[in-house]
């Protein structure tokens, strides 16, 4: 029987850890484990997730289980894929042991775009914003590229410091020296629209929103902390672009 609990309590906080590390929102993080929780024991899930821990329990009982999550990125085809096999197991499509089986392949599967291609949509990102806030089709080419740069510069040194907040300093730092150096050889006009364009793949944006609704959703400490992280992230672009702008123009 508590071998069975066990077993129960790992498969809702595998389920949790991948949709937390993928980027969900954390009330569908919770609905998803009450969710396997329900389906598994016939008893009420009780969960709580925050953006750097999960825990997991069921009504009535003292046994509780605890998942930190170290890493976060944003991959929300994992978030649906967890999504779809919590709602077949709760239908009885599947069985507890099956559902655990694809969670565990779902988790080494990291199903993510390959980089080249990471790196080609952040460079037509980057243009097409550009275009959008109002610069000149000139300047699309530099931007484009000046982004994609930006972006393996942000890639790859995530990869060595392994200080996100680092990271995105050093990308924006790059991002607008390489503008100021397309203006200053007349390969680009609108330095302020190439730097907001090449700077856009970098941009936290389902933080951002995932704070809002997670605040909206009453989860009070989760979204002041995924708020604080995204504000973290805007201060470290900003002060890379501001270094240029001091020194450099």
């Amino acid at each position: 029987m508590e071998a069975n609990r066990d077993f129960m309590l790992e498969t809702c906080l595998m389920a949790g850890k991948i949709m937390m590390e993928s980027g969900a929102e954390i009330y569908r993080v919770e609905d998803t484990m009450n969710r396997i929780a329900d389906a598994a024991s016939q008893k009420k899930g009780i969960s709580f997730a925050t953006p750097t821990g999960i825990f997991m329990s069921v009504e009535g009982e003292h046994h509780l289980k605890l998942q930190p999550i170290p890493t976060r990125t944003i991959n929300l085809e994992k978030v649906s894929l967890v999504n779809d096999l919590s709602r077949e197991f709760a239908a009885h499509h599947i069985s507890l042991e099956e559902l655990n089986r694809s969670l565990k392949k779902l988790d080494r599967d990291t199903r993510f775009f390959p980089l080249w291609l990471q790196i080609l949509a952040a460079g037509i990102v980057s243009g097409a914003l550009m275009i959008i806030f109002g610069g000149s089709w000139i300047d699309f080419i530099s931007t484009c590229i000046i982004g994609a740069i930006g972006f393996i510069i942000f890639y790859y040194t995530t990869e060595w410091l392994k200080v996100k907040f680092l990271a995105e300093f050093f990308a924006s730092f790059i991002v607008g020296i390489l503008a100021v150096f397309v203006v200053h050889v007349h390969l680009g006009v609108n330095l302020d629209k190439i730097i907001i364009g090449g700077v856009m793949p970098l941009v936290p944006g389902v933080p951002i929103t995932n704070a809002v609704r997670d605040l909206l959703a009453g989860h009070l400490l989760s979204g002041m902390a995924r708020g604080m992280e995204a504000l973290l992230t805007s201060g470290a672009i900003g002060i890379g672009i501001a270094v240029v702008f001091r020194f450099f123009t």
